[in-house]
């Protein structure tokens, strides 16, 4: 499976190897001759609904509406070959796609309106959960974010979230996964002797250890957000400004 392989990659990827990026991954997805198109843009589905789908509902969307727009707006990257002007070098990915949804907004819409659910459009299948859509804070009318506001927030939380994704597959994969879930609360800092010492209890090891154990963590978390960073941006140069606007972002909501 794609997915499988994707995580991989990062996983092994060091930071600043551009070798197998999200951009590697669009331009699979815009060969429509290739075998690796449709399960490339499966992938890139599944990792970025999210921020897609809250900036159509920012933009007064109902959540049905929104999600069969999301739904749609991948089917029709395909279909419509949204992907053959995208190039690596014309920027950041989130930029990217953020443009490419509002071309499809714009231009696009209105004929899928004669379609409704079920019609001719072959949907991809989005293996993600999208029942609690309208339980998210972000798409709540009194909220005072813009649609692109919101969007770069989603994205932000989007990128941590695989990046934990990945942080636990490794950890269980080498039979810590009791591990992780124990010091995963130490990842923002500032945590007390005491909360340490009520790890160790849980755990059944040493104080001691729990704190080398959560430095390893903190320490492999920002080598992966650059790993999975580096797949989003065009240069290697970029890495470090993206990082700085990802946390920008989610401080000054």
């Amino acid at each position: 499976m794609l997915t499988q392989e994707g995580n991989q990659d990062t996983v092994n990827r060091k930071a600043g190897s551009f070798t197998a990026t999200r951009w590697s991954l669009v331009l699979a997805a815009r060969n429509r001759q290739s075998p690796r198109s449709r399960e490339a843009l499966i992938f890139l589905c599944e990792k970025y609904w999210r921020p897609l789908h809250s900036y159509i509902r920012r933009r007064g969307y109902t959540s049905d509406d929104a999600q069969d727009l999301t739904q749609e707006f991948f089917t029709r990257i395909l279909e419509k070959d949204y992907l053959k002007n995208a190039e690596p070098g014309h920027g950041h990915f989130r930029s990217f796609l953020l443009s490419a949804l509002n071309h499809f907004l714009a231009n696009e819409w209105d004929r899928s309106q004669a379609q409704k659910r079920g019609g001719q459009i072959c949907h991809v299948p989005i293996l993600i959960q999208t029942s609690n859509a309208d339980d998210d804070p972000g798409v709540d009318p009194s909220h005072d974010l813009t649609p692109e506001k919101l969007y770069e927030r989603k994205w932000a939380v989007t990128v941590l979230d695989n990046v934990m994704a990945i942080l636990y597959d490794e950890y269980v994969a080498a039979g810590k996964g009791a591990l992780i879930e124990g010091i995963k609360t130490t990842m923002t800092g500032g945590t007390d002797a005491l909360t340490y010492r009520s790890i160790a209890d849980e755990l059944g090891i040493s104080e001691g250890a729990v704190k080398v154990a959560a430095h390893r963590l903190r320490k492999r978390f920002r080598e992966t957000l650059r790993a999975e960073i580096a797949q989003t941006v065009a240069k290697a140069e970029d890495v470090e400004a993206e990082i700085h606007d990802l946390f920008l972002v989610l401080r000054d909501v």
